[in-house]
């Protein structure tokens, strides 16, 4: 009783939802601070990409659909028995998360795959690589989502508001996306030994009616991506149908995130709309769209920054490649890094300091390498 009377629990309830939401409470702070500078007009309602926030939507919904039937552990499972080394199971757990987010997001896809990577190491006694095993699965998440509009937030906001075509959006991010893949590879081959492993079988099964619904829809929302379908289609049967089949998927979607990109998108919207501001950020997108949208996301994260750094250029091949490359880096520089630092202080709480240290010296490593990868194709 004393406790609920000194507010104590009240603090500790709000404490763990900014600890939980940090980028999202930041970006409702910075939209309300933005909106005092510039009053609520009609104008407000032109700052929402409303086809953005239904991909979005459907994508996380379908995901979590499919993630309840335990669709992408048993994929993952079948994946990593058909390997016995350490190092080649570590391949393949940073290869599935590498596929996983270029299908279903960088974040659903470390949400997906870092527990089975947990799993495999402690059950085969390799908890020695598991610091490695989790950095190279989140810059394999942050890296392999590039490839496909909808493999990052901000790549599903870039290709709808420049309206990229399919084939220029490949041709741009294909490069850095190989380049990252052999610099991933080589990580493994050498920080991993070719120790024999073994994984228990466990006896897992499919709801077969429920995955072939689930995938059907899951085909629909990349249906919506590509264009080939009017999202508004999308927005009506993927949540009717959950809506009577699992309602327990739509609960679970990550309205955090939907809500960071509204909030986002007020902030940018207001920027957009003062003359300093304006004239500041585009004098330095002038000098170099790449350089300076890379280093934005070290600051703010690749999600803001392409929301707000959108609004000051029109070059964006650049601002593509620059918010990408850019997700690695800092812990802030992608929401994915933060969700694999929760993720491996929840399995071994005290190591924090020792996972930061490798994480920031892997991270900034391939962040220079992609960086100078990045303008050596612009001069070719």
């Amino acid at each position: 009783m004393d406790a609920l009377i000194t507010g104590r629990p009240i603090r500790s309830v709000c404490f763990g939802f900014f600890k939980k939401n940090t980028v999202m409470v930041i970006a409702l702070f910075a939209a309300i601070i933005t909106s005092l500078l510039i009053p609520i007009d009609g104008k407000y309602l032109e700052y929402f990409d409303y086809k953005t926030l239904t991909c979005l939507f459907c994508t996380l919904a379908v995901v979590c659909a499919l993630k309840d039937l335990d669709f992408f552990y048993i994929l993952a499972r079948k994946i990593v028995h058909l390997f016995k080394t350490a190092r080649l199971c570590v391949l393949a757990l940073v290869y599935i998360t590498f596929i996983g987010s270029m299908l279903i997001a960088n974040d659903m896809a470390l949400l997906t795959f870092l527990p089975l990577g947990y799993f495999a190491l402690t059950t085969t006694g390799k908890q020695k690589y598991m610091a490695f095993t989790f950095i190279m699965q989140n810059i394999a998440a942050n890296l392999g989502g590039m490839l496909t509009p909808f493999g990052n937030p901000q790549n599903l906001y870039l290709y709808t508001k420049f309206t990229i075509p399919n084939g220029e959006f490949l041709r741009i991010m294909a490069p850095p996306f190989v380049f990252s893949v052999v610099l991933i590879t080589l990580c493994c081959c050498v920080f991993v030994r070719n120790e024999p492993l073994q994984v228990e079988d466990e006896s897992v099964s499919l709801d077969p009616r429920r995955t072939a619904l689930y995938l059907c829809l899951f085909a629909l929302a990349i249906a919506i991506v590509f264009r080939t379908i009017p999202y508004w289609v999308g927005l009506l049967i993927i949540p009717g149908v959950l809506l009577i089949v699992d309602r327990k998927a739509l609960a679970a979607v990550d309205y955090p995130l939907l809500l960071t990109f509204v909030f986002f998108f007020v902030f940018a919207g207001n920027m957009a709309r003062i003359d300093a501001v304006r004239n500041f950020f585009g004098f330095l997108l002038d000098k170099s769209t790449l350089l300076f949208s890379t280093l934005s996301c070290q600051f703010i994260s690749n999600v803001p920054s392409a929301i707000l750094l959108s609004q000051f250029t029109g070059e964006y091949r650049d601002l593509l490649v620059g918010v990408n490359i850019g997700g690695v880096g800092t812990l802030i520089a992608s929401l994915a890094s933060l969700i694999t630092f929760r993720e491996y202080i929840k399995h071994n709480p005290g190591k924090a300091r020792s996972y930061l240290a490798k994480f920031s010296a892997f991270n900034f490593a391939f962040l220079l390498l992609l960086l100078g990868f990045s303008f050596l194709l612009k001069w070719i």
